[in-house]
């Protein structure tokens, strides 16, 4: 066993020398240079791979060079609306060939009112969920009385504020006035007990509903609103305008901006013109969606070029060969594949889940 330690030992010590050697600085060097200096050698295996992979980083240069000219192209020929979420309630834009961009007017600001109450219910059980029956964890007590404080002001201040309608405002104080009271019951027993909790939460749970049915609302009428100016404005334009949306994993099902959006553009224009682009945060800048957009519309292009399918490239294009493994592999390992219907390109479904099924599906159908 010793023998072959030794041996093994030998061995990763002349392996170093060789790579040491193959690294070996050019003689006449100074010290600082010479420690740092030297090409470690490559075998033609790994430089034939290098140059075969270094294509696909060359792509996206020639990519992003592209995306500018396509750019150009498209503003120059179609009009775009550009739906984006926001904690205002959204912004749409408005670009035109050869016009100025124009900026639709922020959903009144009653919805940011209502917006924020009901986050601040929500945000009392991210401060105690972590706590509950736990009466020797006291990391939640100072967050929640610098949070009541806000909480106190806001409820005293409300009757001051003009932009919330008058009979409006009881149900909003209502919701305030539990959340302090739940917050100043929590800090004088100094400790986060689950049944207070669950009363709390029965207790504001009707109220809002409400405000997020009259937010929905107001969100909702403003921009049918706007879209019904722009409609006008575009006339038969409007059969070649794009537009899209973005959205988050969460507000994907019934996103509010692209239901409104669709109700203008109509089924057809549904993941051709219309498209609800996936992102990773809340919200994305005007130059991240044309980008996006670009993209989009550019790779369908090459989809035709290349497979005769204007459309192909808005799916994985390794997907279809992708199933056809998975289902070989599970019937190999004598099992029933899981995967969902193919979908043939190009379709106008909704880019969210549309299958019926049992179970609540809003607030409404919740008991």
């Amino acid at each position: 066993m010793r023998r072959l330690s030794l041996r093994l030992a030998a061995g990763l010590l002349a392996a170093g020398l060789a790579s040491a050697a193959s690294a070996q600085a050019p003689a006449g060097l100074p010290e600082y240079l010479a420690n740092i200096s030297g090409n470690t050698a490559s075998s033609p295996s790994d430089l034939a791979t290098r140059d075969v992979l270094q294509l696909d980083v060359g792509m996206f240069s020639l990519y992003d060079r592209a995306a500018g000219i396509y750019r150009r192209n498209i503003l120059a020929k179609h009009p775009i609306i550009l739906a984006m979420f926001t904690n205002q309630g959204g912004q749409l834009m408005l670009f035109r060939p050869g016009q100025p961009t124009v900026t639709a007017p922020s959903v009144p600001k009653v919805y940011q009112i209502l917006k924020s109450v009901g986050h601040s219910t929500m945000a009392l059980s991210q401060v105690v969920i972590p706590s509950v029956n736990n009466p020797n964890d006291k990391r939640w007590i100072a967050p929640m009385a610098a949070y009541r404080t806000q909480m106190k002001t806001a409820h005293d201040n409300l009757d001051a504020s003009t932009d919330i309608q008058a009979d409006w405002k009881p149900t909003v104080k209502a919701i305030l006035a539990a959340n302090v009271a739940y917050m100043d019951a929590t800090l004088a027993k100094g400790s986060v007990e689950l049944e207070p909790l669950l009363a709390f939460a029965k207790q504001v749970a009707p109220n809002i509903k409400t405000i997020i049915n009259w937010a929905a609302s107001t969100q909702v009428k403003h921009w049918m609103g706007v879209m019904d100016e722009w409609t006008a404005m575009l006339g038969p334009d409007l059969a070649k305008t794009y537009a899209a949306s973005n959205t988050i994993y969460v507000a994907r099902q019934n996103n509010v901006l692209f239901s409104v959006l669709a109700q203008y553009f109509g089924p057809d224009a549904i993941n051709d013109r219309l498209m609800l682009i996936e992102t990773m945060g809340f919200t994305t800048t005007p130059e991240e969606m044309l980008t996006s957009m670009t993209r989009i519309i550019g790779d369908r292009s090459v989809g035709q070029l290349f497979f005769g399918n204007y459309h192909i490239m808005d799916f994985e294009l390794m997907g279809g060969d992708g199933r056809k493994t998975i289902v070989s592999e599970m019937q190999r390992r004598g099992k029933q594949p899981f995967l969902p219907p193919a979908v043939p390109f190009g379709s106008k479904q909704w880019p969210t889940l549309i299958t019926p099924g049992p179970g609540p599906t809003s607030l409404d159908d919740l008991k």
